[in-house]
């Protein structure tokens, strides 16, 4: 089995925390040191479920499992704070990599993620992948994030795209959701990896 883009493909958009760059495990440690802070146990069951959809969002839904009364921004400050902290140890998924610079040029190619844009920015400034994306979407940019197709959608309107000839690459359940809304090729990348 091999990772391809579709033959209606005309645009490419790549999710980035799991899809485009490996720093899932670090996102989840920051969850996990944030939560220790906080008095509970964020497992990982947790973290994937959620997976793709804003910190802000997901705070709400905690305070209701765990019957707590968190600050969506305090909390999503801090847990920003822990990743930061540890950005170096983010690493590019050479898989993704080697579609988006095959495609570079040739097709448009955004990023629609649940994060924030400016940790985004600094991921691929990081790692030297800035110049193969103008167009990022991130949850700044949308009201309704993952699993809503909203981020996606504004991608292909960036792009000039109808959303059906744009090939969603993603790692996560609300991403994958939100790209069927939106009426695109979906590509889940897990068994790709």
């Amino acid at each position: 089995m091999k990772l391809e883009i579709h033959k209606n493909a005309k645009a490419l958009i790549f999710d980035m925390d799991g899809t485009l760059v490996d720093s899932m495990p670090i996102h989840f440690r920051a969850w996990q040191l944030t939560a220790a802070e906080n008095g509970f146990k964020y497992t990982e069951k947790n973290f994937y479920e959620t997976a793709g959809m804003p910190t802000k969002k997901i705070v709400p839904l905690i305070n209701s499992q765990f019957g707590l009364n968190l600050d969506p921004v305090e909390f999503s400050r801090r847990k920003e704070e822990i990743f930061l902290e540890n950005i170096k140890d983010v690493k590019p998924i050479p898989l993704i990599m080697e579609i988006v610079k095959k495609y570079y040029g040739k097709l448009p190619i955004s990023i629609g993620t649940g994060g924030k844009k400016r940790i985004a920015l600094l991921t691929l400034e990081m790692l030297g992948l800035k110049k193969y994306f103008d167009i990022i979407i991130s949850a700044e940019d949308v009201q309704n994030h993952k699993p809503h197709p909203d981020t996606f959608l504004k991608c292909a309107e960036q792009m000039g795209v109808e959303p059906e000839f744009c090939q969603v690459f993603e790692d996560g359940d609300m991403g994958l959701i939100a790209a069927e809304k939106a009426g695109m090729i979906v590509t889940d990348i897990r068994p790709f990896l």
